[in-house]
């Protein structure tokens, strides 16, 4: 007898997790299927010389006792089991400008955000704090980001179409204010005329509420996740590439994995890209127009990772993140050329249990573009399905990595002084792992010009196939986490799961 699951969960990221624990609580068998050996998507780590790294999430917020993020965590029953630790009240990221010393300093609270910028910008306090109140306000236009239940769509709609330029631009006439203000957006690959304010004051309104790093890596969120699937009876199966996914009589009736074994179930949830998503399903009611609707639209921009193993005790931790652009450039670093990469980085420095006051590593990103690996796009390099990509790829990362190393040494003067090793990651890695076709670090684009066509639906035109994780509202832990519940209410077809973890 062929057994049938419940919710069958293509991909195991973040969203794919919270649906299978989501579901799970509701009393639903499920079984996860993932590709990698190491369940989580961008809660991946890797390990070298003894040190951790992360592949994606370098920070959290909304982690304080109430907020929304504590709340989705504590009613799935990680609050107690994570380790956590705080970033720096008065400084969570610094925004520093090629040509320009000061260090300028994001601080975690909204009146001590305002006071720290007050430092550098003593005659902005009217329009400091119109910015954050219009910040408050969007974020309150949205209700399951305020864990509440109603008409996600009408009451957004009116904060949709807000160009996040702009709107900075008429807070301040002061041009290196609006630098500043924009200055941690690699967050979400930030697009002048294109990024909606919504995305901005989500993203950062959640870390300035709160701001945490996972000590020893984030894979911990994705083992506890996967724990507790098996505790409520479900599966979870690594090593397992789905490679169809079958509709028979109008609805999906099974997956076929890599292997030659079919996997069946009543309800499918996809964590993969949409558009891979449809490629892997096989029938005739998805029409053409919607396949090429999706496939139209764009992508954000992969990165370039730079991970440095530290000699022991040379380099100080710190509790913050750096983010890093030339001159007037901090709408256009992903418009770099071949000679003046990197026009911008991010500096992240992972806590570890082993040493407080001491960093062993740091990761170094910067905005790398898909087609400057194109020539290598026939490799496929994972830990369990090594493939060398050949030496004039070797010889690509090191020239990128020793260019970035130029960049960083410039604000970091000794950086190469404590570098015992380092380590490299271009778009493939990101696509080989995470299973997109381009690296994206975030997937589909928003864009406030036609915002509700960068809204994806959690449905699919299969009544039994449903989309989920961070293509779908929003990036990140939470948002993806978001498009769990969203996910979640749509299968269920109601939306009660919101009201138990507000109360949680």
């Amino acid at each position: 007898m062929q057994q049938e699951y419940d919710v069958i969960i293509i991909g195991s990221g973040m969203g794919g997790l919270v649906c299978g624990n989501l579901l799970g609580l509701e009393g639903y068998k499920v079984c996860v299927l993932e590709k990698n050996q190491q369940i989580g998507g961008c809660l991946q780590i890797y390990v070298r010389d003894r040190v951790i790294f992360d592949s994606g999430v370098h920070y959290l917020g909304g982690l304080s006792k109430g907020q929304n993020l504590y709340q989705i965590f504590k009613y799935l029953g990680l609050m107690d089991k994570l380790k956590l630790q705080k970033l720096d009240e008065d400084v969570f990221d610094k925004i520093l400008i090629e040509g320009d010393d000061t260090e300028y300093e994001y601080a975690q609270g909204y009146e001590n955000f305002i006071r720290k910028m007050l430092v550098h910008f003593p005659h902005e306090e009217k329009g400091l704090r119109y910015y954050c109140e219009k910040i408050k306000e969007i974020c309150s236009k949205f209700p399951l980001y305020n864990l509440q239940s109603s008409d996600e769509m009408n009451s957004k709609a009116s904060v949709l179409e807000i160009d996040t330029k702009s709107f900075i631009e008429s807070v301040t006439s002061d041009i290196k204010l609006r630098e500043i203000l924009a200055g941690n957006n690699a967050l979400y690959a930030g697009q002048a005329g294109k990024t909606p304010l919504y995305v901005h004051a989500l993203i950062l309104n959640s870390y300035i509420e709160s701001s945490w790093k996972c000590v020893d890596g984030g894979s911990q969120i994705a083992k506890y996740l996967g724990r507790n699937i098996l505790k409520l009876g479900g599966t979870v199966i690594k090593h397992a590439e789905v490679k169809k996914i079958v509709e028979e009589g109008g609805v999906v009736t099974h997956v076929e994995l890599a292997d030659g074994s079919k996997i069946y179930g009543r309800q499918f949830i996809s964590n993969m890209h949409p558009v891979k998503t449809l490629e892997l399903t096989q029938t005739d009611l998805i029409k053409k127009a919607y396949r090429n609707r999706l496939k139209s639209l764009e992508n954000s921009i992969s990165s370039f990772t730079l991970n440095i193993v530290f000699k022991k005790n040379t380099h100080k931790y710190f509790r913050h993140n750096y983010y890093v652009f030339n001159d007037g450039c901090v709408w256009t670093t992903a418009d770099y050329t071949e000679d003046n990469w990197p026009m911008g980085y991010a500096v992240f420095v992972a806590a570890s249990s082993k040493s407080p006051e001491y960093a062993d590593g740091m990761t170094i990103l910067a905005y790398m573009r898909y087609d400057e690996v194109k020539e290598w796009e026939h490799t496929y390099n994972i830990v369990s399905q090594e493939q060398n990509r050949g030496e004039t790829y070797d010889a690509f990362k090191i020239r990128k990595a020793e260019k970035l190393l130029d960049s960083a040494e410039r604000k970091f003067p000794g950086l190469r002084d404590k570098i015992e090793a380092y380590y490299t990651a271009t778009p493939l890695s990101y696509r080989d792992y995470i299973g997109n076709n381009d690296g994206s670090l975030y997937g589909i684009t928003k864009d406030y010009q036609d915002a509700l066509k960068t809204f994806i639906s959690p449905r699919t035109k299969l009544p039994n196939l449903y989309f989920t994780g961070q293509n779908l509202n929003l990036h990140g832990i939470l948002g993806s986490a978001m498009s769990a519940i969203v996910t979640t209410n749509a299968l269920l077809g109601h939306d009660s799961i919101i009201e138990k973890i507000r109360n949680a």
